[in-house]
C-alpha cells in the first residue's frame, strides 16, 4: 500500500511544482497547489482527467466558455482533449487524475 498525506505535501513553486504521486500504465495521480492568483491557462489533456478541490476553490472554463466555480470537495471530469481552464483567487490544493496513462497519442519522447 502506498499513501500520503495530500494537504501536508509541500510544492512551494505551486503550478510549476506540481507533485506526481504515482504514474503507471493505468493512471497517473499529481498533486497540484496553486498560489493566490495562480492558475492552469486554458489547456488539453489527452487523458480523461478528474480534478478533485482538496482545499481552497478555484473557477472551472470549459472551452465553450462556460464557468463553475468549485470548493472543497468539488470533483469535475474531463474527456480527453477537452480544453479547460483552472483558475484560484485565494489558492486551491487539487488531486488530478489522467487514465489512461498515457492517453492515445501523448507524446513521450524516447522513453515510450
Amino acid at each position: 500500500m502506498q499513501h500520503w498525506d495530500l494537504l501536508a505535501l509541500e510544492a512551494p513553486e505551486g503550478a510549476r511544482d506540481p507533485i506526481v504521486l504515482h504514474s503507471d500504465d493505468g493512471a497517473r495521480a499529481v498533486l497540484i497547489v496553486l498560489q493566490p492568483g495562480q492558475e492552469l491557462g486554458d489547456h488539453q489533456v489527452k487523458e480523461n482527467a478528474w480534478l478533485t478541490v482538496l482545499d481552497g476553490g478555484v473557477e472551472l472554463t470549459a472551452a465553450d466558455g462556460s464557468t463553475t466555480q468549485g470548493g472543497v470537495g468539488t470533483m469535475a471530469r474531463f474527456d480527453p482533449n477537452e480544453r479547460h481552464a483552472v483558475r484560484t483567487e485565494s489558492g486551491a490544493r487539487l488531486l488530478l487524475l489522467l487514465a489512461p496513462w498515457p492517453g492515445d497519442g501523448h507524446y513521450r519522447g524516447g522513453d515510450r
